[in-house]
């Protein structure tokens, strides 16, 4: 059975909806852009939040395709005793303290570029090169479709390049899958579960990682979220009836077994892992309105944040 709840009139919603437009767009501006690593650069990407979490699922991406050696950090914890070629930041708003301030420390001995959604803001002069997306901004708090469009950004420029790793697919076919996944309902049960743990394998870590925070910050929801291999090793654990287990991408073999003992709930798709991602956006939405909370009011989250001295 599938969910059919009637469609969100949330600002949220409205922008979850526009992703596969919004990757179409920035896959077309990343052939070539001077804001992207060029092949065999050593590279650190850094982001706070959701920002984070894409760069994780970007420098796997990277390296797993053979461009150079990338690591991810959250910005408060860049070990700058390390060297890089380019330190390249994400971040929607472009006034995020901690981003700003490590660019503004690096700068003028390591190469520093930016990915943004806001022409108007400080990063625009603290990294010595910006790729914007303002059509992928967004009104709402949570993140979506600038998240997701970063991403489609940077697979884009991988793809450009000539080597996706093995298996993943080009951002013309995730956008397709993405229209699959806003057009088709919701498995059933999920608004009516009471926990979720995301699970990921190489370059879906990240997406585990930030389907966990969409739906806690949107919804208030249990979410945990681990390495795919690593569930088994006590995770599993919290796995019960009315609980559910997600997996973005393929399910290592014999985990389906282990996730039905438990009673729960296995959800896998077919999808590009990113388009399935789109899925829990909808889903966050759906299970936020079913609680009587406001998406595009989360509790005690802002847009940006801005740390005054």
């Amino acid at each position: 059975m599938a969910s059919t709840t009637r469609p969100s009139a949330s600002r949220t919603a409205t922008e979850i909806a526009t992703q596969p437009s919004c990757w179409r767009k920035a896959a077309e501006l990343a052939p070539g852009h001077p804001a992207l690593p060029q092949r065999g650069e050593r590279v650190a990407v850094i982001g706070c939040g959701t920002s984070w979490f894409i760069a994780q699922a970007y420098a796997t991406l990277r390296e797993a395709g053979g461009h150079g050696e990338t690591d991810a950090f959250a910005a408060s914890e860049f070990p700058f005793d390390r060297a890089y070629d380019r330190v390249l930041a994400l971040t929607r708003s472009g006034t995020t303290t901690e981003v700003l301030e490590l660019l503004g420390r690096v700068r003028g001995t390591t190469r520093t570029s930016a990915v943004t959604a806001d022409p108007v803001t400080p990063v625009m002069t603290a990294a010595d090169s910006v790729a914007v997306l303002d059509f992928a901004d967004e009104t709402s708090v949570v993140q979506t479709r600038f998240a997701t469009s970063a991403l489609a950004l940077f697979r884009a420029h991988l793809e450009s390049e000539g080597a996706l790793p093995e298996g993943v697919r080009t951002v013309a076919e995730a956008a397709e899958d993405a229209e699959l996944a806003l057009a088709t309902p919701l498995p059933e049960g999920l608004t009516g579960a009471e926990q979720f743990t995301f699970l990921g394998a190489g370059w879906t870590c990240g997406l585990a990682q930030e389907a966990g925070l969409k739906m806690r910050e949107a919804a208030g929801a249990w979410t945990e979220a681990y390495p795919a291999m690593e569930y088994r090793h006590g995770p599993i654990s919290i796995t019960a009836p009315g609980r559910v287990a997600w997996m973005f991408g393929r399910l290592p073999e014999g985990l389906d077994l282990d996730i039905s003992r438990t009673g729960g709930l296995l959800v896998e798709s077919p999808l590009d892992p990113m388009a399935d991602l789109v899925r829990v956006h909808r889903l966050a939405v759906e299970l936020a309105e079913a609680r009587g909370l406001d998406p595009d009011q989360p509790r005690n989250l802002t847009r940006s944040v801005v740390l005054h001295p």
